[in-house]
């Protein structure tokens, strides 16, 4: 194999896919790099045996088709540390020699043959696709509210609930639920599935915010394969499903909540982080006072001080309540909503509250002891 590479395109492509790559592993094979040189692409794709990437790149000169198996951290040190326009990655066996102009490197690696499979996506497959920053969004909005290590391992990831062309992705830790709504081109019965924290955090990046990229989706019984791109995928991303039954989120959501209020997202940002200063992990709440037209909020850490914060002129409905909440648990939401003014909706003390922007996002809270 020989390749002439654009070094900044191949840096970008190496980080992505390094991403991939078992940390822990007694496999060499696991830490390597798969690269092929074939039709006038190169391809490099890498798994952990639970999520897998394979992208393309098309700003190449080959030379000489073929492939490689190297360590891919070895592989994006020295691409990264280059200053080259260009490199050229050349292969002798199982060694690869890359080439500036004034360094060589001369990376020992495997025999290609050991790399384990990397799918690449079937384009007559397809169970729904979605515009790319659409489904961004949508993973945004949820993704932060997964578990991360948690015994429940089916909340180890985000649900996918897709019925005809409406797609819901929904996350929750047990302390909070989060669900966001979007459409599809799709069509058909009512399909669900898990997909972990790690394959959702690589697809955003994969996806970026450029609009006119278009994600296609295949579900199978134990797998979902994302291809990111037009026909000719630039990326295919496939990843094992989370195994197990995910809570019935829909009776989590309060349906009588007799108290509304409707805030300015950067004004109760302010108010909340403010309060949140005289927190600590002993006192971690902020208590809520809603009367009239104000909001009171206040803090109390021993040893350390008290705070309030005043928000005035908001839009309050129904009879006064105290209630505390998490504080980095709300803004948390607030960071993932592009609205102007989110709606709060409470019932008592001892009962969750919902965040809402529209019909698009909703966010449950449970409320904390102070």
């Amino acid at each position: 194999m020989k390749v002439i590479c654009d070094r900044t395109a191949l840096e970008d492509a190496v980080a992505l896919v390094g991403s991939v790559v078992a940390t822990r592993t007694p496999q060499p094979v696991l830490h390597c790099m798969k690269l092929t040189a074939a039709n006038g692409r190169l391809c490099l794709a890498a798994t952990d045996l639970e999520v897998g990437l394979r992208l393309s790149l098309d700003d190449v000169q080959i030379d000489d088709p073929g492939e490689a198996l190297v360590p891919a951290d070895k592989l994006a040190q020295i691409v990264r540390a280059s200053e080259d326009p260009t490199l050229t990655l050349e292969t002798d066996g199982n060694t690869m020699h890359i080439r500036g102009s004034d360094s060589h490197f001369k990376i020992f690696g495997l025999d290609p043959k050991e790399a384990p499979e990397v799918r690449n996506f079937d384009s007559e497959t397809v169970d729904c696709q979605i515009d790319g920053p659409s489904l961004r969004t949508l993973i945004t909005r949820t993704l932060f509210a997964a578990a991360n290590e948690h015994s429940r391992y089916a909340i180890n990831g985000v649900l996918f609930d897709r019925e005809g062309g409406k797609l819901k992705l929904v996350a929750t830790d047990g302390r909070r639920l989060a669900i966001a709504r979007g459409q599809c081109d799709g069509d058909g019965a009512q399909q669900q599935c898990i997909v972990p924290s790690k394959a959702l955090t690589l697809l955003n990046k994969l996806v970026g915010s450029e609009k006119g990229t278009i994600i296609r989706v295949c579900l199978e019984e134990s797998q979902v394969i994302f291809g990111i791109g037009a026909e000719e995928s630039f990326a295919t991303l496939t990843s094992n499903l989370v195994e197990g039954s995910f809570p019935p989120y829909e009776d989590v959501i309060p349906k009588e909540q007799d108290k509304r209020v409707t805030f300015n997202k950067s004004s109760l940002f302010s108010a909340i982080k403010r309060a949140a200063l005289l927190t600590n992990e002993e006192s971690r709440g902020v208590r809520l006072h809603f009367e009239g037209n104000t909001l009171t909020l206040r803090s109390r850490a021993p040893e350390m001080g008290e705070a309030e914060v005043q928000l005035d002129s908001i839009s309050y409905e129904g009879d006064p309540v105290e209630i505390g909440f998490n504080p980095n648990f709300i803004t948390d939401a607030l960071r993932v909503v592009d609205t102007d003014e989110v709606m709060v909706e409470l019932k008592a003390p001892n009962k969750p509250g919902v965040l809402r922007t529209g019909n698009d996002f909703t966010y449950v809270i449970m409320p904390v002891n102070l």
